[in-house]
């Protein structure tokens, strides 16, 4: 399943997430916008691994005081994907 998330409260705009239905094994993560290096770091750590496992280990970094970061927002993210 691919699945678009518009960003809340980041420099990244949108986040495009790629999950296998079953397994929930993510396929691939691709920001648009945000901070380039950062964003593609996340993205390829993400990968590979289970939707629930990134979800923990992201879910409630903060960026400058922003009450959210875009490691944050992939986890709303993936949150969201796995609820359709």
């Amino acid at each position: 399943m691919v699945y678009t998330y518009k960003t809340k409260g980041t420099c990244s705009r949108n986040i495009v997430v790629d999950i296998d239905d079953n397994s929930h094994v993510i396929k691939s993560v691709t920001f648009q916008g945000g901070c380039n290096g950062n964003t593609q770091g996340v993205a390829r750590l993400a990968q590979g691994r289970r939707a629930e496992e990134i979800i923990g280990a992201l879910r409630g970094i903060d960026c400058n005081g922003r009450g959210t970061s875009c490691p944050d927002q992939l986890a709303h993210a993936l949150e969201e994907a796995l609820a359709l």
